[in-house]
Order: structure tokens, then sequence, then C-alpha cells
């Protein structure tokens, strides 16, 4: 260890750029979710909108967040508070035993997601760190989300639900990194832990001044894409068929969680030259304008035409692997039926708490793939859900989920797949809705699991 005299570092600059408002959606797009973060000068965030992380990693999760990082993430107002200017700041801070202490908030949220045929666009205009050389040995700033999944589990699931490294900085190097994680881990279909990289870009001006960060994750291209913005210039691109499908919609076609922190060692700045140090400043914050998220609705898509329908129920056993329509479920809650566009009947009015049943579904000896879900919605800006498949039991965990926000309208269709769990034999199958808001959010024409 260095003396503690050589800890006595320059004291950093922090310069503030005007605090600009969020911007307005791009065209075609239009805002889910936003926060300037506005509050009062030493007040913490607000917590319907924002959950923080507390202690050295989720329960039942990985020790040191599975990273290596060696501070201990608080919801203290010294680590992370809004400054009376319209910025979120995360400071680190060392105290006079060596132990560093810093902040990590994630989005309450978790349903920001590209519907098929759609986008979704994650940005925040932030500064990193100001600091560098010695000073920084250690720092970690980061802008990223992780897949829904991760959420009630601790993301002992990771890295196949997916991470979307948006911005990273370590030991400050003036730099980015950005990143998607997916597949297994070590190694894989995705080079974990490295996972599919853009490499270190320079980023100049980044610590001195604010810089706008986005991810744009498209499904009305093909093959989908995910697009990294640094200042709106798209410095690195990943195509879904990089990588074989079922690792890409694990990784990607579901809900995910924005999270900013700014960890202290770890794996990734060991890997360009260790830290934190004695050495290493305390104190240095990101800075944070604004965190948004921008969606798309998607276009109607050919639902498949090789899948026969199931009737309603007479007894007997369901085919898990022919189309269930919503209507002939054998009890529900919560919803209507009404005339569907493309014909028959479907299931509409469903919100946050509404359910539907079907019984004796047969998957005979597995090899499920995934499901797909015929659904439309209308649902106005920042209402959005997840569309759930639960077995045996409503209150049994999920075995499959996909989200979804409008659609361009209740009878604007689409077929949307979802992951999910395989399973063999019968069981009772119960599609559940779940949602931050009471609103209305989806329709549903039928369901259907596919090998």
């Amino acid at each position: 260890m260095a003396t503690a005299a050589v800890a006595v570092a320059a004291t950093a600059v922090f310069t503030m750029d005007a605090n600009a408002a969020v911007p307005a959606a791009p065209s075609g797009m239009t805002t889910v979710f936003s926060d300037d973060f506005t509050g009062a000068a030493g007040t913490g965030l607000n917590r319907s909108n924002w959950l923080y992380d507390i202690g050295t990693g989720y329960p039942g999760g990985a020790a040191n967040w599975g990273t290596g990082e060696v501070e201990t993430m608080t919801d203290s107002t010294s680590n992370v508070y809004q400054d009376g200017s319209g910025n979120l700041v995360i400071k680190p801070i060392r105290d006079s035993a060596g132990r560093w202490t810093s902040g990590r908030v994630e989005t309450q949220r978790t349903d920001f997601a590209a519907p098929a045929g759609g986008k979704v666009r994650i940005e925040a205009r932030l500064q990193q760190p100001n600091v560098s050389g010695a000073a920084a040995a250690g720092y970690w700033p980061a802008f990223w989300t992780l897949g829904a999944a991760a959420r009630p589990v601790g993301a002992t699931n990771w890295p196949s639900i997916g991470e979307w490294d948006i911005m990273e900085d370590i030991n400050g190097r003036s730099s980015v990194f950005g990143a998607l994680h997916c597949g297994t881990n070590p190694g894989g279909p995705c080079n974990e832990t490295t996972g599919l990289t853009s490499g270190e870009k320079a980023c100049s001006g980044c610590q001195t001044g604010m810089h706008t960060y986005a991810l744009e994750y498209d499904r009305s291209v093909s093959p989908e894409q995910m697009r990294w913005y640094l200042d709106g210039n798209n410095y690195f691109t990943v195509n879904a068929n990089q990588v074989d499908a079922t690792t890409w919609n694990n990784a990607t076609h579901h809900g995910v969680f924005v999270i900013l922190n700014v960890a202290m060692g770890g794996g990734f700045p060991a890997a360009f030259g260790g830290g934190p140090t004695s050495a290493t400043q305390s104190g240095v914050p990101m800075i944070v304008d604004y965190v948004a998220v921008y969606q798309s609705g998607g276009g109607t898509t050919t639902p498949p035409t090789t899948s026969p329908t199931t009737p309603p129920p007479t007894g007997g056993s369901r085919d898990a692997f022919a189309r269930i329509e919503a209507e002939s479920s054998n009890a529900s809650a919560g919803v209507i039926v009404e005339t569907c566009s493309e014909g028959g009947q479907n299931v509409g009015a469903v919100a946050n708490g509404d359910w539907l049943q079907f019984n004796n579904v047969n998957f005979g000896g597995g090899g499920v793939r995934d499901f797909v879900a015929r659904v439309a919605s209308g649902a106005g800006a920042g209402i959005s859900g997840l569309v759930e498949i639960r077995l045996d039991s409503r209150s049994n965990a999920p075995i499959g989920s996909f989200a979804l926000a409008s659609t361009g309208g209740w009878q604007n269709w689409t077929s949307i797949p979802g992951n999910v769990a395989n399973v063999t034999g019968s069981h009772t199958v119960y599609v559940t809705f779940t949602s931050g808001q009471p609103n209305d959010f989806v329709n549903l024409n039928w369901i259907q699991f596919r090998k």
C-alpha cells in the first residue's frame, strides 16, 4: 500500500453544464418513462420511480454484485441525492478506515421493452466522474439494464436474461464501453464474461461535461439490431444474427429495468490497472441530468398459418401445441369477451391482476421452445405490462413472460413470442397480467406453445 500522503490528490473540479429538459420523443416514438431529477437539494429519489440497492449484493445473489467490486451500496443522501439544479448525484465515499460506500438505483418498472416490429430507446444525459490518473483507480460508473427476470432471483439467471450496458467507464480513462451480455457464462455465444462489446471508445470531455448516452433496440428491421449512441452518433451495433435465435430472444424479447451506479473496484477496473488504492480520490460523483425511455409500437405481423385452433373445451385435454383461443378459458377474472377484427372473439379490457385459466393442457414429453401470443393494445403513453404464463397455481412464479405496450390500437394485432421453461405432462395453465398501473393494457386473441 502507498503511504497516506499519496492519497491527497488534486481537488476534482465538478463542471456542470446547463441543465437540459428531457427531450421530446424521437419521431414515431412516445415517452414511456422519464425523470428530470428536479427535487430539492439534498433530497433522495422518488421511490415510486426508483428503488435503492443496499449492501453488497442482491438477496440470494452473488457476493459483491457478482463483479468483485468493493463498495457497500446505501440509500444515504451522502451517496445518492438530488442537487437542487435538476441533477441526480451518485457519489462514492471512502471513510477513515478505508471502506467505500456508494449508490446504485434501479427503476421500479421492469417492463421497458421493444414490441414486435417496434423499438425501445433508453437514454441518459450524464457526466462521468471528473477524476483521472492515479486518483481515478477503481472508479466504475455505469448506466445499464438487466432483464426483468433478474429481479425476483437476484440475477442468478445472468447472463441469459440479458444485460445491456449503455455506458461504462473505468479508472477515469475518458472513454466509454457499450456491451450486450447474453448466453452462458463463461464463454458461450456471447464470449462471457466480456460480452459482445464495442471495446474502448474515446469519449473526449465526458468527465468534464454532460454527454448523452443511448441504446436503441430495433425490432422493425431484419435482423433485429441493438445500436449504441454517444451524443447522437451510432458508434456500435449488434445484430441478432451474431448469435443463435434462442440466445438473442432470451436476452432481448422481454422487459428490462434501468440501473445507475458508481462501483469501486472489481474485475473490469482490474483489467485496466486495478484499484481502488490509497491514491484513489474519495467523493467524485457521477452526475445525471435525466433518464428517459422511448418506445414505438410494432406493426401487425402475420400470425402462424400451420396451427389448428383448440375448440372451446368440452372435457378431456387440450393440446399445448395447438392454438388456444383466449375466450375458451375455463375460468377468468376481470376480462370481457368481444368481437375480434380478425374473426371470432378475443378477450379484452385486460389490466393488472386479471387472469385466464385453461385446464388440462397437455405438453406431452416436453421440448417446449417458447410460446407466442396474439395481442393488441391501444394503451396510452407510459402504460404497459407483462403477459405471463404460470402453471397449476396463480401464485406460482411465471415460467415465461413478455412485456407489451401500445401496438397502435385495441384491434391492431401482432404476434409476440415469449421465452418459457420446458414443460412436460398435463397442467392447468394460467395466463396472468401484471402492470404498474391500473389501466387496461392488452387484448388477447390466442396463445400457443411451440417446440
